[in-house]
């Protein structure tokens, strides 16, 4: 009995030894480019380096928003992604019910096609998308932006909305029917409010997706108004200099929104993830 009492014990140990590494190793990164955008010039390349700043100082992130357009790169952020995100949502809620609920010819081929549209790399879509943009007059424009990124969330929010719904029973359904409702009735009034963890969930993956997408917009966006956070940040990176303090400042603020949103709606995402797992 104090064998196994003692084999648990050194488990936990090892348990919260693997957990402290893992945790040190996503932190640590996270600390030094706070710390980096807190220090002055002379401190970002004293030798030793400086784990602290020795003269802790904002100046990285005033220049952010006066040197650069980062305001206006935030806002094109914000405009495209919740757009992308609404459209999304809009689409895989009704597809994922009506995957979930009805049964019709080709429906395994339909999901199947879902999934291998994920199979293909971004970099091949590339092209194909920009000529389909040039066409509809649609390059460097939020709205061009926001087609292209519904493109990509559409099928793995269905496929997300899809196995939440699997998890709300059809009696509910039925029984709704029996007291006359139809079926987008039934859908809007009864189910959907039911899901609304996965309805989170769904949105919280799609605005993750949208807030960190470089390459499209990088290639589709020219004009310097109409450019995204990940796009201004990569800019901070030219070949003669790396200014790293404002650079580590900017990432902190491109990050920003992206943590919170996580930090406080994690729980709806794990949910959705693990959904239709137990039944």
């Amino acid at each position: 009995m104090k064998r196994n009492k003692l084999r648990g014990s050194m488990g936990d140990i090892v348990t919260y030894l693997v957990l402290l590494i893992a945790s040190l190793a996503v932190l640590v990164p996270v600390l030094w480019m706070i710390s980096t955008s807190l220090k002055s010039p002379e401190d970002t390349f004293s030798t030793p380096p400086q784990w602290l700043p020795g003269h802790p100082t904002v100046d990285a992130f005033k220049r952010i928003w006066s040197d650069y357009p980062f305001g206006t790169y935030f806002a094109n952020s914000l405009i495209v992604v919740i757009g992308a995100t609404v459209v999304s949502l809009l689409f895989s809620t009704l597809a994922g019910f009506g995957t979930s609920r009805f049964h019709f010819r080709g429906k395994g081929t339909y999901l199947t096609f879902l999934l291998v549209t994920q199979m293909f790399p971004s970099i091949m879509l590339l092209i194909p998308m920009y000529k389909i943009m040039t066409q509809l007059g649609l390059i460097n424009t939020l709205l061009g932006l926001i087609v292209t990124y519904i493109t990509f969330t559409i099928p793995i929010c269905s496929w997300m909305m899809l196995g939440y719904f699997d998890t709300i029973s059809k009696e509910l359904d039925q029984a709704a029917s029996i007291d006359g409702c139809s079926k987008f009735r039934t859908f809007w009034q009864i189910i959907l409010p039911l899901a609304l963890p996965g309805v989170v969930a769904t949105a919280i993956y799609s605005f993750i997706v949208g807030w960190n997408e470089y390459l499209f917009a990088v290639i589709l966006m020219s004009s310097e108004n109409m450019k995204t956070i990940p796009v201004g940040v990569g800019q901070l990176v030219s070949l003669n200099k790396i200014e790293w303090n404002d650079l580590m400042a900017a990432s902190l603020i491109a990050t920003l929104p992206v943590s919170v949103i996580f930090i406080f709606l994690q729980k709806f995402m794990i949910n959705s993830l693990t959904a239709g797992a137990i039944k």
